[in-house]
């Protein structure tokens, strides 16, 4: 089937559109033109105004809409993907929390049959194991009774086990994160830093040996420290000077707009991906939630637009959406909305290697779309050329 999508303002990585038209058949972009144009046999989409983007590529998210991807059911991942498809994402990365063994074996095996049977949210592109090796010291919500040091023994196993993993967070400094970092690039899958304590020489050694990302930076790391009057650069500060990607939660809480503006000056939109980090209370009310499974899950606090321990003294996790993070860069940042998109689309894909297919509108890429307003609230969601959300 043919569509062609009229009356709107194209978002293309480099410039606006305005007036322009995007013709799609079946699954794929097959045109990108400045003005109207007549298509034969194609069926009308009046997008009223509103802007068209490539839909947007959360990398690192838990939960929503109540769910959470550890809650160990097929129907929470098609729920999550579903939620999140209403604001705007048209893939995702499933994520875990630090957990037993057996607990990430069965997430693997139920997201291989969500995956199979997922046709109307956000497509799945692999999974995100984020743990469980990492620094006590850093473990911010996760739980700390499954942190432990790599294991190969473990981690070969779980490797063996499947082949839907795509990237794994993990805190370099630990005894076996070097060796477990080459294991991961010579698997081609994305070591990232995370949960961490590292110094400027434990990163860049990570960066040396197959860590090539961060995990929402200023979030559970190191910044500069002191250790006997010599100051020491962290994480933070190794990822700015490195040519690291990081990936931020744009929530404007987790980082407030100072910070967000910072990031954005010193490593750019093409080095930085915006995430939501969501847990399952994303796109609920506020009031009482858990942060992973409901099985063995930590009670948290949704208030102020953000998940908190109970004692109030750390966040718990975000409850963001896409859309949320774009605006929060343009309205919060002074971030130019080209470069916005940038780092909800563009970026990821490249990250996750799938930039060849998905992140821009251009001829030939997947049929992913967002069409959304001047507050950015979402109108329609379309994936491989369906419309899955409407307004």
């Amino acid at each position: 089937m043919r569509q062609k999508i009229s009356n709107c303002t194209i978002l293309t990585p480099y410039r606006a559109i305005k007036g322009g038209t995007i013709v799609i058949d079946g699954n794929q972009i097959v045109g990108i033109h400045n003005g109207p144009i007549d298509v034969p046999d194609a069926v009308d989409i009046d997008a009223e105004g509103q802007f068209v983007a490539p839909g947007f590529i959360d990398i690192h998210v838990h939960g929503g809409g109540g769910f959470d991807f550890m809650d160990g059911t097929e129907e929470a991942f098609l729920k999550i993907a579903e939620l999140h498809a209403r604001y705007g994402t048209t893939a995702l990365v499933p994520t875990t929390l630090t957990a037993e063994r057996e607990d990430l074996l069965e997430t693997l095996d139920v997201y291989e049959k969500a995956n199979r049977s997922n046709t109307k949210g956000a497509t799945f592109l692999g999974i995100h194991l984020e743990g469980p090796y990492f620094a006590l010291s850093q473990r911010g919500a996760q739980d700390p009774r499954y942190i432990r040091n790599p294991d190969p023994d473990e981690y070969e196993e779980i490797l063996n086990y499947s082949s839907s993993i795509v990237r794994w967070s993990a805190a370099p400094e630990l005894n076996g994160a070097i060796a477990f970092g080459q294991r991961l690039r010579q698997k081609g899958i994305i070591a990232a830093i995370a949960h961490t304590d590292a110094l400027y020489d434990d990163v860049l050694n990570a960066y040396e040996n197959g860590y090539s990302l961060v995990t929402h930076l200023y979030s559970a790391m190191s910044g500069v420290t002191r250790r006997n009057a010599f100051r020491y650069a962290g994480v933070i500060e190794s990822a700015f000077l490195l040519g690291l990607d990081v990936e931020i939660i744009g929530d404007g809480i987790h980082l407030p707009p100072p910070l967000l503006k910072l990031v954005y000056k010193i490593k750019g939109a093409d080095r930085t991906a915006l995430i939501t980090d969501a847990m399952r209370a994303a796109g609920m009310p506020e009031g009482e939630s858990t942060l992973g499974s409901l099985k063995n899950g930590l009670k948290v606090i949704v208030e102020d637009g953000v998940a908190k321990l109970p004692d109030r003294t750390a966040f718990a996790g975000s409850v963001a959406t896409t859309n949320q993070l774009v605006r929060n860069m343009v309205k919060f940042a002074d971030v130019p909305l080209l470069e916005a998109i940038r780092m909800a689309s563009t970026t990821p894909a490249r990250i996750m290697g799938v930039d060849h297919r998905k992140g821009s509108l251009a001829k030939g890429k997947d049929a992913d779309l967002v069409f959304f307003d001047q507050d950015f609230i979402i109108g329609a969601t379309m994936i491989q050329g369906k419309i899955i959300y409407k307004k």
